[in-house]
């Protein structure tokens, strides 16, 4: 399906300041950084934790580390591949969490909040690791039409969109470029 963009509705500066103010709000909700973990829903959530962490560590002079989590393995609502677990979500992608989950405050970060069934799954990757003590969930944007009982807790941008509507998120580590935008299907 070819698609055409509709709107950007997020750039480069606009992301980092977003971030820096969802950082802002993370250490304040928390009562400070200490004893805090990010992990990063592959793909694009592993990048939007690492600069969450690094905007904490720069307004509190604490490291907070910063795991991956691949939940393909996890899904519900997709065809399972063959080797998903070991495979993970693309080429060199898997679940790496370089501290226990056990009785840790976890931030789970993403890059769209959309049906809950991502989160659903993360939730299901991590309690199989360990009982946190708490899971907080941050998200770049929410667009809308969850499926599921899921809110997030730190929210970059509210986006109400349609159903036909797709929002792409793209971030340097990986695109080459900071943007969010809009995309709906091109016309034939």
């Amino acid at each position: 399906m070819k698609l055409r963009e509709k709107a950007k509705v997020m750039d480069r500066e606009t992301i980092r300041r977003t971030l820096t103010r969802m950082a802002h709000e993370i250490v304040e909700r928390n009562g400070g950084g200490a004893d805090l973990c990010l992990v990063g829903i592959c793909r694009l959530g592993v990048p939007l934790a690492e600069r969450l962490a690094a905007h904490v560590a720069e307004a509190e002079r604490v490291r907070i580390p910063v795991g991956t989590l691949d939940v393909t393995a996890y899904r519900d609502d997709r065809p399972a591949r063959k080797g998903a677990q070991d495979a993970g979500a693309g080429p060199g992608v898997q679940t790496h969490l370089p501290f226990p989950v056990a009785n840790r405050r976890i931030i789970l970060v993403d890059d769209v909040l959309y049906t809950g069934r991502t989160v659903r799954a993360a939730l299901d990757a991590l309690i199989d690791l360990g009982r946190p003590a708490s899971i907080q969930l941050a998200v770049l944007v929410d667009r809308g039409h969850r499926e599921l009982p899921i809110r997030p807790d730190f929210v970059g941008k509210n986006l109400p969109t349609s159903a036909r509507e797709i929002v792409t998120v793209r971030v340097a580590e990986i695109d080459g470029e900071d943007e969010v935008v809009i995309e709906e299907p091109a016309e034939s």
